[in-house]
């Protein structure tokens, strides 16, 4: 829908699209989006480059226009953090992340909890790594098995049914993984193995470790490279997140060797980057990668064999 209004003072017809916001030639991405916020019939929206716009003159159509425009970011940070399963309950509540907290939307999938604020902090929690699922009074807390902790809640009657099922899906989405991760075999040099989105069971992960070193070996319909990382954190920390980092990214594998300039030209990658902690920890360790090659064997074991630096 078209909206006549004024942006930063100047008048022009404004339009909410898929990816964001449309005004003649010029347009602003959802991507570049950090903050949406309703102040006196105003919308302000800070952007990632620092230059806040300021949308007024919407008159009756303000509500129309907010309720337009949160709706579109929520579908697209939905977008950016892979979502492809069908949604089982949507409410609105109260959330608490590691260092935020406030009202949004509260989605449950079969595989993960939702969290879609206002703004670019949007995550998505991985139910298959649940340590904890408790409903404290109308607080549903959840913990990970990397420590990162997660509070949603005073959804009204949905509480209630909203953890129950919530405790459903984690008992089920663990016992599919480990299923199929028991038919995963293990070949020298590698030690440990993964999956990417349960929804893919014939898509899986390897990886051989030595001190602060890790290479990742991916068996999909892609698998043209080992994947290299170097890290200081105790391998049990770094395994978590690869973990984490793994099943988030789903079968957009790009995501994590991408240089920053290639992920800086697609809007929904940035998205992703930076809805994403655990991807943005493993691409912070990337130490390169190994082309599938006559020598890939040799320079991989030399890679694996060198003293650490």
């Amino acid at each position: 829908m078209k909206y006549n209004c004024a942006v930063n003072g100047r008048e022009c017809e404004l339009s909410v699209e898929k990816e964001g916001l449309r005004s003649g030639s010029s347009f602003l991405d959802f991507a570049d989006m950090t903050y949406l916020r309703p102040v006196n019939h105003r919308v302000q929206i800070e952007r990632s480059d620092g230059n806040p716009v300021e949308i007024s003159m919407l008159g009756f159509s303000f509500d129309g226009f907010w309720e337009e425009l949160t709706a579109c970011f929520g579908k697209r940070s939905l977008e950016a953090l892979f979502v492809e399963e069908e949604n089982i309950m949507m409410c609105e509540g109260e959330y608490r992340l590691p260092d935020e907290s406030g009202r949004g939307h509260i989605a449950l999938y079969p595989d993960a909890v939702c969290i879609l604020p206002e703004n670019s902090r949007a995550v998505r929690i991985p139910l298959c790594f649940t340590e904890r699922i408790e409903l404290s009074g109308y607080q549903l807390d959840i913990s990970l098995q990397s420590g990162a902790n997660y509070t949603v809640g005073k959804m009204g009657y949905d509480t209630k049914p909203f953890a129950e099922r919530t405790q459903q899906c984690a008992d089920r989405i663990k016992k599919e993984r480990a299923d199929i991760l028991s038919r995963v075999s293990l070949q020298e040099p590698f030690t440990h193995k993964g999956m990417f989105r349960t929804k893919g069971p014939e898509q899986y992960w390897n990886a051989a470790f030595r001190k602060g070193v890790c290479a990742l070996e991916f068996f999909t319909r892609e698998d043209t490279a080992t994947y290299l990382y170097r890290f200081s954190e105790p391998r049990e920390v770094f395994l978590c997140r690869l973990n984490e980092a793994t099943e988030a990214m789903g079968i957009h594998r790009e995501i994590i060797y991408l240089p920053d300039e290639k992920i800086a030209e697609k809007p929904l990658y940035r998205m992703a980057v930076h809805r994403s902690e655990a991807v943005r920890f493993l691409r912070a360790r990337s130490d390169g990668r190994l082309i599938h090659n006559a020598g890939h064997a040799q320079r991989l074991a030399e890679y694996l064999a060198a003293p650490a630096s």
